[in-house]
């Protein structure tokens, strides 16, 4: 097992960071009406998932930070279901 030095080795985290480029890459293709709507909405929301990641990885315990992304995890899915509706 490989022993995580820093958020940035984390899967999900790059993961992550893939989904900031490629929401980045998809709003600029909105209209100029949406850049201060719908575009920043999306941008800003996938820029928080890998700070968010990013600072539960200054937890002091493994149990805790698992906890904490447990909450991000539900805390989006619940975001994301709101959306559709």
């Amino acid at each position: 097992m490989v022993e995580v030095q820093s958020y940035r080795d984390l899967i999900v985290w790059n993961r992550a960071m893939d989904l900031v480029e490629e929401c980045y890459r998809l709003t600029s293709k909105l209209p100029a009406t949406e850049m201060y709507g719908l575009r920043s909405q999306i941008q800003r929301s996938a820029v928080s998932i890998p700070t968010n990641i990013a600072e539960g990885k200054r937890r002091d315990h493994l149990r805790e930070y698992i906890h904490h992304l447990s909450i991000i995890a539900i805390w989006y899915l619940q975001k994301i279901g709101d959306q559709e509706k």
